[in-house]
């Protein structure tokens, strides 16, 4: 067994006794599931702590409409093949009545506008613990995160406002209208995540691995070309070029990079080697230095 092995299996051993400590502590827990490596990492994991029961909680999408059509597909294949409930809530409906208005031009993104539906469904269904696949290596107000991250009763982050976490102790006491966000994987890094996934045998979209995409440049990034979602103007040539993806975010946010990559090992070899995060392809959090944190505070994942 090599170092690695044994890294990834405390790692799981961690996140299956805070699976189990959500179920125990909460009434209402939610698995919040956008299709993504990490969220799949999530619904394995929680196979795995309440094996041989179904997972005892359902999953949720915040919909923006702008997924990649290879992400829903996977989405709707996996909850079909576990017998899963799946909650699917859209922004579009929030557009359509006016709460909240769709951006537009050359960096317009639905990913700022997911806070609203993602709180309104929250309320819905009264969930009370809202488990989800952030991970502090990912950027840095991730980093300022608990596992269990208490939220006020407008969905709101305090960051200067957390509880200590000593000795693996998980508080889950909240006061009427608080929630609390999980996240089982937060000590994990982009490679434990991949590890993991080899190591389990977990299908993953084909988004993640080489593949030819009609793609266009700009601001040095790699950005698929769908013009019904990304903006693009006529001086930005579309070229088909082979990428994979390293995060799944909207069509409208997400960069592809340039990659041959097309097994999990030959993924983990290109990570090992790589220089910036994977969050470094992912356009939204570059529209300032506190972006993460300030839609953190607004009620954002």
């Amino acid at each position: 067994m090599n170092q690695r092995t044994i890294q990834v299996d405390a790692l799981e051993s961690e996140a299956i006794y805070i699976f189990r400590e959500v179920v125990a502590q909460f009434e209402k827990p939610v698995l919040l599931f956008s299709g993504g490596k990490d969220s799949i990492t999530l619904v394995r994991l929680a196979q795995k702590a309440f094996y041989p029961a179904k997972i005892p909680f359902p999953l949720m999408h915040i919909d923006t409409g702008h997924n990649f059509p290879e992400t829903i597909e996977f989405r709707d294949r996996l909850v079909k093949e576990l017998g899963v409930e799946l909650i699917v809530r859209n922004v579009q409906d929030n557009i359509d009545s006016g709460r909240v208005k769709e951006e537009t031009g050359r960096y317009a993104s639905r990913n700022m506008l997911q806070t609203e539906t993602l709180l309104d469904a929250i309320e819905e269904f009264g969930f009370d613990a809202c488990i989800g696949g952030a991970r502090r290596d990912e950027e840095k107000a991730r980093a300022k995160e608990r596992i269990f991250s208490v939220r006020d009763d407008f969905g709101q982050w305090d960051e200067k406002n957390q509880r200590p976490e000593v000795f693996d102790m998980l508080n889950g006491r909240i006061d009427l209208g608080q929630n609390v966000r999980v996240f089982p994987i937060s000590n994990w890094t982009e490679l434990d995540v991949w590890s993991y996934i080899k190591q389990e045998n977990i299908e993953i979209p084909s988004i993640y691995f080489a593949h030819i995409r009609p793609t266009f440049l700009r601001d040095g990034m790699i950005w698929s070309s769908d013009d019904e979602i990304v903006y693009r103007e006529e001086s930005e040539r579309v070229a088909h070029r082979l990428v994979r993806f390293r995060t799944v975010g909207d069509m409208s946010c997400t960069a592809a990079v340039l990659s041959e990559a097309a097994t999990i090992d030959a993924v983990v070899k290109e990570i090992r080697a790589s220089t910036i995060s994977e969050r470094g392809a992912r356009i939204d959090d570059k529209r300032s230095e506190a972006a993460m944190e300030k839609r953190k505070q607004q009620g954002y994942f």
